[in-house]
């Protein structure tokens, strides 16, 4: 990591004290050293999940990203994503490829057998089987373990783990079991803590997963903090936010040697229908590929 000029304290960089060039020379300290990694959804404008992604727009989108990380996490494992993986890997990326998990047993098995393909042709370092799905009851405990188990005996040698918010995995020692690793989602904002306090808060979420871990390691494997939309009580969408943020964030992990990936690369206007119009705005880069600190005024 190369020398910044500001020191980061407990709840992170003084920042009262930084012009916005100064913001803007600290950023590209972090960028163009490469922070741990950054989740990648290849979608532009119109398309999402559904959506049959070609190769090329995956290497284009992934060109913008390549020089500032050393790993992307994916979130599927079909529909083309699947690409994204083997031209990571070409890069000389690493990846945490993710297998999409549902409601539906039988799509929730295509996907599972296309990660351990992925995996067994070492375009996987890690296999993250599911996302949030015990966050949205899409199925049961024993059903994300079987599948786990599923990826183990498929795959052996590869690091199996899942996705989900941070006290899920507090409430549910048996997954901790079942993984290889811990694999937390962070979200300050959607717990209604400001900016200001953000940092300490995600370092708390951090935290209580380590003391119930097994002593496994554990991965933040996503944080952010949206650029645009209407507020939430106490959280404040914008672009010094956002930039805030994620300096504090990944200062903290490069200094701590956290692995962290970090949510989004990539503007995604289909989360709108999910999330709301604070859904589409978390990336680094907006839904064109470009990117948001080069033109904004203080």
């Amino acid at each position: 990591m190369g020398v910044h000029h500001f020191k980061q304290g407990l709840a992170g960089v003084d920042f009262a004290n930084m012009s916005y060039e100064e913001h803007l020379e600290y950023l590209w300290d972090l960028l163009n050293d490469g922070i741990h990694g950054f989740c990648f959804s290849p979608y532009l404008d119109g398309q999402g999940p559904g959506t049959e992604v070609p190769a090329e727009q995956i290497r284009q989108r992934l060109e913008i990203i390549r020089p500032h990380a050393r790993w992307i996490r994916t979130f599927s494992s079909t529909e083309g994503h699947q690409h994204s993986a083997t031209i990571a890997k070409e890069m000389g990326l690493k990846t945490m490829v993710g297998v999409s998990i549902g409601h539906d047993h039988e799509k929730n098995l295509v996907e599972l057998y296309a990660g351990i393909e992925l995996a067994n042709s070492g375009n996987a370092n890690i296999l993250a089987v599911g996302n949030e799905v015990l966050l949205r009851g899409d199925v049961s405990l024993s059903q994300l373990i079987d599948y786990i188990e599923i990826a183990r005996n498929a795959c052996p040698g590869i690091t199996i783990g899942y996705v989900d918010a941070y006290f899920q995995f507090e409430v549910h020692p048996a997954l901790i079991s079942a993984c290889d690793v811990m694999l937390i989602n962070c979200y300050p904002y959607w717990e209604d803590t400001p900016v200001e306090h953000s940092l300490l808060y995600v370092k708390e979420m951090y935290r209580r997963v380590q003391a119930c871990s097994q002593g496994k390691p554990v991965i933040i494997s996503e944080t952010g903090w949206p650029s645009q939309g209407e507020a939430k009580g106490a959280t404040v969408p914008s672009l010094i936010n956002m930039l805030r943020y994620f300096i504090n964030v990944a200062t903290w992990c490069e200094k701590d040697g956290i692995e962290l990936f970090y949510f989004t690369s990539f503007d995604e206007m289909w989360k709108v229908g999910d999330e709301g119009d604070v859904g589409a705005y978390w990336g680094l880069w907006d839904k064109d590929g470009n990117f948001k600190y080069e033109s904004l005024n203080k």
